[in-house]
This record gives C-alpha cells, sequence and structure tokens, in this order.
C-alpha cells in the first residue's frame, strides 16, 4: 500500500484508488425449516442482485409505515384475480393505506369476490394446444386471465349488482366523482356480503369505505365496471366527473408531513399516484416499485424512480428501490416481511 492509499498488484504496479468501491463482500444467504418471512428478508440482505433489492424494499417499506407518512399506494394488473385481494384489504384495515389508486378491472373482480363469484385456478395447455383451448373456454362460457378462470356469469352478477345497489343512488346526484363512485361500490359490496352471508372477504372497495380510505380509479372507462357505468349513463343522467378527484388526492399530498409510494404494476395507476406531486410543494420521501416491466422502451410502466425523480415526484434525497419480479411473489413477501418488523 503507498502513501495515497493507492493499492500495488503483484508486479508491484500501483493501481489507482477505489472511488466506488466499499469493502462489503457478498455473503451466502441461508434458508432453514422455521424462518420467519422476516428472517428470510434480512438473510436476502447478505446477497446481491434482486434478492439485495427485495432487503431494501422491506427495509424502505417499513419505514413507510409509520404513523407520520401518508402511503398512496397504486396497485395495477391482476392482483385480484390473483389472489391478492386479501393483503391489501388487510392492509387498508389496519391504516397502512392512506390513498388508493386502482384500475377499473381490480374493482370488478374484487366486487365479484365480495358478492359472491369466484376465480379458480386452471391448467394452460402447451403452446400449440392453446388456441384450441380458448376457442373451447369461449363456447363454455368462461373467461382466462393466465392461469385464472372465471365463468361469465359472475358478470352478469356484477351488472346485475351495479344495477340495483350501486348505480340508482348515484343517479339522483346527476354527475358524481370516480371516487365517490367507488365509494358507493364498497359500500354496497360491504351490505351484500353480510346480507347474503357471503363466505369470502366483502373485499378492498368495501374495507376502503368502511375505514374512509378513498379509492381513485382514473381509467374507470378501461374495464368492465366502466363499460356498466357507460351504458347506465345512456337511459339516466348518472354521469362521472373525471377531473373532481384530483382535488382529494391533491389535498392529501399538501396535507401530509412525509409521503411514501407503493407501486405494483404500472400503467395509469402508476402515473397518477407519482403525478400528484407536480402539484404538491414537496415530494414523496420514499417509494417502493413492484414491476416487471423493463425500462428500455421508455414507457411510463417501465420507468425508474431514479427517473421521477428528475421529474421532481421524488424528493431527491428520497430512499427508493425497484424490485423486478412478479408482483404476486414479490407483494405478500414485502408487506409480510414489514409488518414483522414494525410488529418487533
Amino acid at each position: 500500500m503507498s502513501d495515497d492509499g493507492s493499492a500495488g498488484d503483484d508486479t508491484g504496479h500501483e493501481q489507482p484508488p477505489r472511488e466506488a468501491f466499499e469493502h462489503d463482500p457478498i455473503g451466502h444467504a441461508e434458508a432453514r425449516a422455521g424462518m420467519t418471512v422476516g428472517e428470510l428478508a434480512a438473510e436476502y440482505g447478505e446477497a446481491g442482485v434482486g434478492a439485495a433489492d427485495m432487503h431494501e424494499a422491506v427495509d424502505i417499506y417499513a419505514e413507510m409505515l409509520a404513523d407520520d407518512v401518508t402511503v398512496v399506494m397504486g396497485l395495477a394488473g391482476a392482483m385480484v384475480p390473483s389472489g391478492m385481494r386479501r393483503i391489501v384489504s388487510d392492509l387498508i384495515r389496519d391504516g397502512h393505506v392512506d390513498a388508493l389508486v386502482t384500475t377499473g378491472a381490480n374493482l370488478t373482480h374484487d366486487t365479484i369476490e365480495g358478492i359472491g363469484g369466484k376465480h379458480h385456478h386452471g391448467t394452460v395447455p402447451e403452446e400449440e394446444q392453446e388456441r384450441e383451448h380458448d376457442e373451447q373456454l369461449r363456447e363454455e362460457g368462461v373467461d382466462r386471465i393466465y392461469n385464472v378462470y372465471l365463468p361469465q356469469e359472475h358478470f352478469a352478477l356484477f351488472e346485475s349488482h351495479l344495477r340495483e345497489e350501486v348505480f340508482p343512488p348515484l343517479a339522483e346526484a346527476g354527475t358524481v366523482s370516480i371516487q365517490r363512485l367507488t365509494e358507493k361500490l364498497g359500500e354496497a359490496n360491504a351490505a351484500v356480503n353480510e346480507r347474503e352471508g357471503i363466505d369470502e372477504d366483502p373485499g378492498i372497495a368495501a374495507a376502503a369505505f368502511e375505514n374512509d380510505v378513498p379509492i381513485y380509479c382514473p381509467a374507470v372507462q378501461d374495464s368492465v365496471l366502466g363499460l356498466q357505468a357507460w351504458m347506465y349513463n345512456q337511459t339516466s343522467d348518472f354521469s362521472l366527473d373525471a377531473l373532481a378527484d384530483m382535488d382529494t388526492l391533491t389535498d392529501q399530498a399538501f396535507d401530509a408531513d412525509r409521503t411514501g409510494a407503493l407501486v405494483v404494476g404500472g400503467g395509469v395507476p402508476k402515473n397518477y399516484v407519482l403525478q400528484t406531486m407536480l402539484v404538491a410543494p414537496g415530494a414523496y420521501d420514499l417509494a417502493v416499485q413492484l414491476t416487471m416491466d423493463p425500462p428500455q422502451t421508455g414507457g411510463l410502466s417501465g420507468a425508474t424512480l431514479e427517473e421521477a425523480r428528475s421529474w421532481g415526484k421524488l424528493e431527491t434525497a428520497a430512499r427508493n428501490v425497484s424490485v423486478y419480479a412478479d408482483a404476486t411473489i414479490t407483494l405478500p413477501l414485502l408487506v409480510a416481511a414489514a409488518r414483522e418488523r414494525i410488529a418487533d
């Protein structure tokens, strides 16, 4: 070692000092019987690549669950049909979500489960048989979401629910915000779930209604829920004001001490969560993104959180991380490990 801290190699030649390298060697994660999810997440911190990102995500999300942080959650993709519904509704009930931005599709499937419908496991055949299989499903009246199957009669149940329980009271007011629609949807879901003695949890919209958590659905038209709203609009005074919701979400951002964003998937929910900070005095202090979309296409779904910092959506000193993996795998792990952390 020379006087200036540079290292020499075996030939005696001096090497330049290492400016970006800190001597923090990779460890080897242990996976043993009986360990908790939190302990497994801690072991991820010994490793590299995606495991290290997952460990950091747990650390950031656990901080996000502090009482002084306003958490806005974005939920895109087939998270309800795939079985992630209870995780989100429990987070809402436990006070870990202050606002939810999601898709009309997730609200549609959430309602179907809440009023008595069910999604089912299915087996996707080999690629050369897939078209024939889907043609058969169409004849049988079954819709497929990858390896999740949904009988179409559940959509008829959903349509009746909207026309009998949800839309008529809203039509009396004429034009309402989308958030008012999701609120009424949650109220109706909770009522029918209890009245009919449905075994399944009443769901995300119901939990949000019962705990005064607003649900925003900025692309509601892009769903069966939106289609049914449009059809009801043709024969009634019922209509939706797409701009009204921006007042309440922006007010939440203005009033927050610290803010955190949990972004599951991309699309409109992700952008709606992040763009709120363009008109707020601050930006997100904490952010975790669970995605599989690459950034190289330039699209919003794959855009990194670092890119969001350049727009002023994240504070310069914000703690943030992206985990690139299937969110049906990473979301339960993230939530369970962070909950274990704050429970200690």
